[in-house]
């Protein structure tokens, strides 16, 4: 009989998995806010997108919609007075794609790409299309393409789009409307695609170019600061001289490469002077190779000297006198990053600082920084998400919690140059569900013995008092592993702590937000520094009474999932039951990964493009992966496997599955046809939820031998 047994849904994962997740924000034009959100609709399995239009930047007057599925992205022009739209409309044999120009409710212009332009691609590591190619066997010649999630980008392209409309009341006919793809006018001595394009001029465009390596790959780029990219620069041709050109040809453009081949560099931004002169250029900057995220380098270019310059640097460790441990934001800035406060102008950034993400103003001319939203004693845990400014004196943030779900608030400067918040929306919960959040706490638990380790334990406010056993600990170590757990709400640890355990979502050596200093420590260590750090964690909360021994169990994706392997591996009476979603459980054995680099780099190994797998790299390889300990587990294994993973190949957990099985082990997997490393389609992600909880229940407790 089957360990796993399904208990039935949980009404509370799926209403907090069903709130409104704010994604992204625009300025729409005067004081109009337009919020996006992303909504999971489990009754129908998809994932919808929904907007609020917030008047006057208050909540009393939302106006609400759900956008149509064709709608594939917009951006809303810097003068607030277009938008545009790329549009995908689908009849089951076919697809049609178009380009809209919206001038308020008025369509300017409007041109089918459909037989000059491959599907849309919009995300935020390429952020544009591919181009289709006059090859004659494209069904079947191999393109490199950009790895997890981004299967089908190949030839990432930038098109440019251009009309003129007759009078100011008629839409533009298409003898005046341009299309054509860039390229470069100068050879390089690697393929180059462009992504990321920002306007400087008419006639100037920034973006950044992706590289093959040498053995002509395209490393896989999700989740990876460290790709073989840069910032260029683009001289768009005078319209005069494209007049006539044929739809969807390729254009040669005068290029210049800005940055230096040993920097990963992206996320060009464009600052202005009050006359819209473009004076500077910022970009994000990473070294090309090593630890796949790393401290970032803020970098800017004087657009009128042609300098370059490093505004923010890689910071190796905090001091007590300065604790800013460097900067650790999301891929890419906001679309628009700048503020105007008094006389002087900042970038504005989330970023990791230690276990939670934070605000961060940036002065564009000295480079210095501060914490506009520093937590203070006695004040929630808030994580903030920066999602866009006007480019003058306000921006649009959200916030939440371990215990309270996403609330969207507008920053602003009053007369004085304060800073004040004004909440524009709030999600809707059930009186029940906000009841029964309100009975968990939240805590940054520092382990002493590992510095700089610390961990986020979610509990009950009642187990703390409560006689008797300890409810169940969850460890959940993060992936990665240089991404960090923050005190962001996430529905599927709330529901977990609703259920009734006590989570701990353990920041270990190699977790961002606390210095490069130990991202670099890591390199070489995993599989002990890491394990041990994790182990410390699950120690400490012992000894401080908030869990027992014999109610241990773990939970962990991706390099979570190595070290939950390798932790019930070499400490197989600690924990009494497993979940594992992806895991990397032989290293050696990832040759077939989108990102190959990632074992060897943090193994301590050279990665070069003629790198082969040696004899004794594989030792290596194996020795520090959790395959190794395989003979001494003994707690009961649950594998989630996504059959399109890229990233860690479905064969990593079938080798687990098959050697668990073949060694007499209590193990089971679910294979999520269709579902990539995440495993976070509405079905899987749900599904996923519930088996562990129902493992959980069923092995948690006293069953180690």
């Amino acid at each position: 009989m089957s360990l796993l047994q399904h208990t039935g849904p949980s009404t509370c994962y799926t209403e907090l998995a069903e709130l409104p997740l704010p994604v992204s924000a625009h300025f729409v034009g005067g004081d109009v806010a337009r919020v996006t959100y992303s909504v999971r609709d489990h009754e129908r399995n998809i994932i919808r997108s929904l907007t609020k239009t917030l008047p006057g930047g208050t909540s009393d007057h939302q106006i609400t919609s759900h956008d149509s599925p064709e709608n594939k992205a917009f951006t809303t022009s810097p003068s607030k007075s277009r938008q545009a739209i790329l549009r995908e409309v689908s009849n089951g044999t076919s697809t049609k794609r178009s380009v809209e120009i919206w001038a308020g409710t008025q369509i300017e212009a409007s041109l089918d790409v459909t037989k000059y332009h491959d599907a849309f691609h919009i995300d935020a590591n390429v952020n544009s299309d591919d181009d289709p190619s006059d090859d004659p066997y494209p069904k079947f010649r191999y393109t490199p393409h950009f790895g997890e999630r981004s299967r089908t980008k190949k030839r990432s392209t930038i098109f440019l789009f251009c009309w003129t409309r007759s009078t100011a009341f008629t839409k533009a006919a298409k003898q005046n409307m341009l299309l054509f793809a860039l390229s470069l006018a100068q050879p390089t001595q690697v393929p180059v695609l462009f992504g990321q394009a920002t306007f400087a001029t008419e006639d100037v465009i920034y973006a950044s170019g992706h590289e093959h390596t040498k053995d002509g790959r395209l490393l896989g780029v999700k989740w990876c600061f460290n790709r073989p990219m840069g910032i260029w620069e683009i001289k768009l041709p005078k319209s005069a001289t494209v007049q006539g050109t044929p739809f969807g040809t390729k254009i040669s453009c005068n290029s210049l490469k800005l940055t230096p081949p040993e920097r990963s560099c992206r996320s060009p931004r464009v600052l202005y002077d009050d006359n819209q002169t473009p004076i500077k250029l910022f970009w994000f900057s990473n070294p090309v190779g090593g630890p796949h995220a790393s401290c970032v380098s803020l970098e800017s270019r004087d657009l009128t000297t042609g300098t370059n310059k490093v505004l923010v640097d890689t910071v190796m460790e905090p001091t007590p006198e300065n604790e800013f441990p460097g900067l650790y934001p999301e891929y890419n800035m906001s679309s628009s990053p700048f503020l105007h406060r008094g006389d002087r102008i900042y970038i504005v950034l989330q970023s990791l600082w230690r276990s939670r993400a934070t605000i961060l103003f940036i002065n564009t001319e000295s480079g210095a920084i501060s914490d506009e939203t520093k937590i203070h004693d006695d004040e929630p845990l808030y994580s903030w998400s920066l999602h866009a400014t006007d480019d003058k004196s306000r921006f649009i943030c959200s916030r939440s919690t371990p215990t309270t779900p996403s609330e969207v608030l507008l920053g602003y400067f009053d007369q004085h140059d304060n800073l004040n918040w004004n909440v524009l929306d709030k999600p809707t919960i059930s009186f029940a569900t906000e009841k029964a959040l309100s009975d968990l706490t939240a805590s940054i638990i520092p382990i002493g013995a590992r510095p700089p380790t610390e961990t986020l334990v979610i509990q009950s406010k009642k187990a703390s008092t409560a006689s008797g056993p300890k409810p169940i600990c969850v460890t959940i170590p993060h992936g990665g592993p240089h991404a960090s757990s923050t005190t962001a709400f996430s529905p599927a640890t709330a529901a977990l702590a609703l259920e009734g355990y006590t989570l701990s979502l353990p920041n270990y050596t190699g977790s961002m937000g606390f210095g490069e200093k130990y991202i670099q420590k890591l390199l070489g260590n995993c599989g002990t520094m890491d394990v041990q750090d994790v182990l410390e964690s699950v120690n400490e909360l012992i000894r401080l009474g908030i869990s027992e021994h014999g109610r241990q169990v773990v939970q962990g994706g991706s390099h979570g999932g190595f070290l939950a392997a390798h932790l019930i591996g070499q400490y197989p009476t600690l924990f009494n039951a497993a979940v594992m979603r992806n895991p990397v459980i032989s290293a050696g054995e990832l040759a077939a990964s989108d990102i190959p680099d990632w074992a060897c780099a943090e193994l301590g190994l050279q990665f070069t493009p003629d790198s082969l797998m040696t004899p004794a790299t594989f030792q290596t390889l194996f020795e520090a992966s959790p395959i190794a300990h395989v003979d001494d587990v003994r707690a009961p294994v649950l594998l989630l496997i996504g059959e399109d993973d890229l990233r860690v190949v479905p064969a990593q957990g079938l080798r687990f599955y098959h050697a668990l099985k073949g060694r007499e082990r209590s193990v089971e997997m679910l294979w999520f046809k269709g579902e990539s490393h995440s495993l976070d389609g509405v079905e899987a992600a749900r599904v996923s939820w519930e088996a562990g909880r129902d493992w959980f229940k069923k092995l948690g407790q006293n069953l180690v031998e």
